[in-house]
C-alpha cells in the first residue's frame, strides 16, 4: 500500500530551491570577502541560514548540528549558529497519523493498543513520537517517520555536498570528502527504523550490567522501516535539573552513567552512539538511595568501527601519555590519516593532546581545567591554522563521529561540573585490551542483536 504524499519529484525540487539559495548565497558572500575584499555581515547571514534550515523537516538540521562539531567543516560564524538549530517541523495531524499508522500496520492497527495519544509527545529528527499503551498495559513510544523522507534526505545531501565543495574551494585546511560520505551513509541508515531497533537490542546487550543506564526495548511485531514501537522510558531534562543546582554527588552519578553509556560500547565492542546531544537522553533522579541514572534515546546514528580503529584510538592515547611522536604518527595512520608529514602530524597531535588531557592524571578533577567554554573551539582554530601552514589533511571516515562524541560528551561533562577520576574510569575500560577479543565480542553481539550490514548508497 503506498502512503499518501505529495509528488516525490516536486517535493524534492521545492526543497532544493529553498536550500540551494541559502547554500550558494552564503558561498558567494564568503567568496566576495575572500577574493574581492567585500566585507559582509557573517552573523546576519548565519541567522538567515539558520532560519531557512530550521524550517525543514529535520535531516538538514541534524547534518548542520553534526558539521558544527567538525573543525573547519563550515565557517565559524555559521557553525556557531547552526549548532543551535532545533527541529521545528509542524507535527502531523491526527487524521494524517491514522493514515500513516494504517500504512505501516494495516487498517485495523488500533487493535494493538488500548490507548494511543493523538498529539505528538515529542519530535524526532525524521518523525514524531506518540505515547501509547498496549493491550497488556505496556507503555510504549511509537516513532512514526514523516512521509517521503528518503527523497528528502537525498535532496538535502545533494545540497550539503555542493555547500561543502564550495567552501572547500574557498578556504579550508581539511579535505572533507570522506566526512561527507560518512554523514551520507549514517543518514541513510537512520531512515530504517528496523535497523534502529537492532541498535537498541545491541545496546541493551552491551549495557546489561549497567543498572543506571536504561535502553528502550523495541516491540518487533509493531516495528517497520518507518515505524518504531518501543517501551516508554520516563525521565526528565538534564538542563532543567542543572538549573536547580543539584548536589555534586548527583551530578557525578549522571556523569558516570553517561561515561559508561558511550565509552563502554566503544572500547569493549567498537560501537559508538554518534548523536550525543542533550536531547538524546533523559535523567532519572536518585531515589531511595539509588544513584541517579539516565535513559539513552534515539539509536538512529550508530557507528560500528573496525577493531583495528579502536586499537588506533588506544595507541594514540599511549603516544600522548608517553610523549612518543613516532607512536602518534603510527596511530594516526591506523585511524586512516594518509601520507602525513611530520609537521602535519605534530599539528594533529595538538588536537589529540586536548582530547586525551583529562585521562592523563590519576586524580579526581573537572573534565576541563579551563573555565572558558570556548576553549575547545580555540584549540580547533589553532589546529586549523597549523594545518593550513603544513598543506592540510584529508579526514578519514572514522574520524567525524569519534571526534563529535568526544567533544559533545566533554561539553556535557563540563556543564555537569562533574569531578571524577577520568583516568581510572578510562583504564578500567581498556585494561587487558586485546583486538582479537574485541573483534569476537563485536561479531557475537552484532549477530545476537541482528544488526544488518552497512547501507548501500543508491545508484546515481
Amino acid at each position: 500500500m503506498s502512503e499518501p504524499r505529495e509528488s516525490t519529484l516536486f517535493g524534492e525540487v521545492r526543497r532544493m530551491v529553498r536550500t540551494s539559495g541559502a547554500v550558494t548565497g552564503i558561498a558567494a558572500r564568503v567568496a566576495g570577502e575572500r577574493y574581492l575584499g567585500i566585507k559582509t555581515n557573517k552573523d546576519s547571514h548565519a541567522e538567515d541560514l539558520k532560519a531557512i534550515l530550521g524550517g525543514l523537516k529535520g535531516p538538514m538540521m541534524k547534518v548542520a548540528q553534526f558539521l558544527a562539531t567538525i573543525p573547519d567543516a563550515l565557517p565559524e560564524e555559521y557553525a556557531r549558529e547552526l549548532a543551535t538549530l532545533q527541529s521545528n517541523a509542524p507535527p502531523m495531524g491526527w487524521a494524517f497519523v491514522k493514515r500513516r499508522m494504517g500504512t505501516e500496520l494495516g487498517h485495523d492497527w488500533q487493535k494493538h493498543f488500548s490507548e494511543f495519544g493523538q498529539d505528538a509527545a515529542a519530535a524526532a529528527s525524521l518523525g514524531q513520537v506518540h505515547r501509547a499503551t498496549l493491550k497488556d498495559g505496556t507503555q510504549v513510544a511509537c516513532k512514526l517517520q514523516y512521509p517521503d523522507m528518503p527523497s528528502v534526505v537525498e535532496a538535502d545531501l545533494r545540497q550539503l555536498k555542493l555547500g561543502m565543495q564550495l567552501y572547500r574551494r574557498m578556504d579550508s585546511a581539511l579535505d572533507n570528502e570522506d566526512a561527507y560520505a560518512e554523514i551520507a551513509d549514517r543518514l541513510r541508515e537512520e531512515l530504517d527504523y528496523t535497523r534502529e531497533a537492532s541498535h537498541q537490542r545491541l545496546y541493551d546487550l552491551i549495557l546489561a550490567d549497567e543498572p543506571n543506564v536504561h535502553v528502550p526495548t523495541p516491540i518487533d511485531h509493531l516495528t517497520t522501516r518507518r515505524l518504531l514501537t518501543m517501551t516508554w522510558l520516563d525521565g526528565g531534562s538534564i538542563l532543567k535539573r542543572l538549573d536547580e543546582d543539584p548536589p555534586l554527588e548527583e551530578r557525578n552519578d549522571y556523569a558516570r552513567a553517561l561515561f559508561a553509556a558511550w565509552y563502554k560500547p566503544v572500547y569493549r565492542y567498537g560501537v559508538i552512539h554518534g548523536d550525543p546531544h542533550l536531547g538524546n537522553y533523559q535523567i532519572r533522579r536518585p531515589t531511595d538511595g539509588a544513584p541517579g541514572g539516565l535513559s539513552l534515546l534515539d539509536f538512529g546514528v550508530v557507528r560500528i568501527f573496525p577493531p583495528h580503529f579502536i586499537t588506533g584510538v588506544i595507541t594514540l592515547y599511549e603516544a600522548v601519555r608517553d610523549g612518543d611522536d613516532d607512536k602518534a604518527h603510527h596511530a594516526f595512520e591506523v585511524w586512516g590519516f594518509r601520507n602525513l608529514s611530520r609537521e602535519t602530524m605534530l599539528v594533529l597531535k595538538k588536537w589529540a593532546d586536548f582530547l586525551y588531557e583529562p585521562l592523563l592524571e590519576d586524580r579526581v578533577r573537572l573534565i576541563q581545567q579551563s573555565s572558558d567554554p570556548t576553549h575547545g573551539r580555540k584549540v580547533a582554530e589553532e589546529v586549523h591554522r597549523g594545518l593550513k601552514a603544513t598543506g592540510g589533511v584529508r579526514i578519514p571516515r572514522e574520524f567525524p563521529l569519534m571526534d563529535r562524541a568526544a567533544i559533545g560528551l566533554g561539553s556535557v561533562f563540563f556543564r555537569l561540573k562533574a569531578e571524577l577520576n577520568w583516568h581510572r574510569m578510562f583504564h578500567e575500560l581498556i585494561e587487558g585490551y586485546n583486538e582479537a577479543a574485541l573483534a569476537q565480542r563485536q561479531a557475537d553481539a552484532l549477530a545476537q542483536a541482528r544488526v544488518p550490514g552497512p547501507v548501500v548508497a543508491p545508484k546515481k
